[in-house]
């Protein structure tokens, strides 16, 4: 049901939802608490733009385990699906859905230019949790119905601090703050008053390199809204 939920994000207006902000979320009893999704909501200062999500239990106590390898690599998320254009952040325009996501993943390192446990080496990364832009495309090969987009760097347009993948990543390298019940995000985006967004909770995993899709959404652990209609609204602080 939760695929099929998640399935119905591309086929949602991103029209702006006339509801109130922020969005509620009952608890699940059967979801796994860190990914129970309880409320979230998003401001801005006209500069910046905030998102939090409350979730049932600890926001960041479950990351995947390791495999070892990229194939088959699991990664856990919280993510923000919102109305912004791929093109203000430096996508290809109209090209998917606009999504802000944090992320862990201990068998890969997807953000080359920042050291996230201060080791020294930025390349040993990925299991602590950071921050993303990716862009969301329907593909019926993945299991919840969603991939994100495939790109060919130098040809498709990617952020300047994009790690080059063959897929719609950036890596813009604010820090999230995950703290008790909450996740935090803050990201450097103008005049997003009154942007649609909505809140998920999903595992993604990576197939084979160098077939499509490479990252796919493999299942949703929880929809703020239940639907994906993107009911809230950025509002200005």
């Amino acid at each position: 049901m939760k695929h099929e939920i998640l399935s119905l994000l591309v086929a949602s207006t991103l029209a702006t939802a006339a509801y109130a902000h922020p969005i509620t979320s009952p608890v699940d009893p059967e979801e796994t608490p860190a990914f129970d999704i309880t409320r979230a909501e998003a401001t801005t200062d006209g500069r910046l733009l905030t998102f939090a999500m409350e979730v049932a239990g600890i926001a960041g106590s479950v990351k995947p385990v390791p495999i070892g390898r990229l194939t088959g690599a699991r990664v856990e998320a919280y993510v923000w699906p919102t109305s912004v254009d791929p093109g203000v952040v430096g996508f290809d325009p109209e090209s998917g859905i606009l999504a802000l996501a944090i992320t862990a993943h201990p068998d890969f390192d997807d953000t080359p230019l920042y050291d996230e446990d201060q080791d020294g080496d930025p390349g040993n990364d990925g299991a602590d949790w950071h921050s993303h832009w990716v862009v969301l495309t329907e593909d019926s090969a993945c299991g919840a119905g969603l991939k994100v987009r495939d790109v060919s760097p130098g040809q498709d347009l990617l952020p300047a601090t994009a790690p080059y993948l063959p897929i719609a990543l950036d890596s813009p390298g604010m820090s999230p703050i995950l703290d008790g019940h909450t996740a935090r995000i803050t990201v450097p985006v103008a005049d997003a008053a009154d942007v649609s967004f909505d809140a998920v909770t999903a595992e993604l995993q990576v197939n084979e390199s160098g077939e499509a899709p490479l990252l796919c959404v493999s299942g949703v652990h929880d929809v703020a809204s239940g639907d994906l209609s993107l009911p809230g609204r950025v509002m200005a602080e």
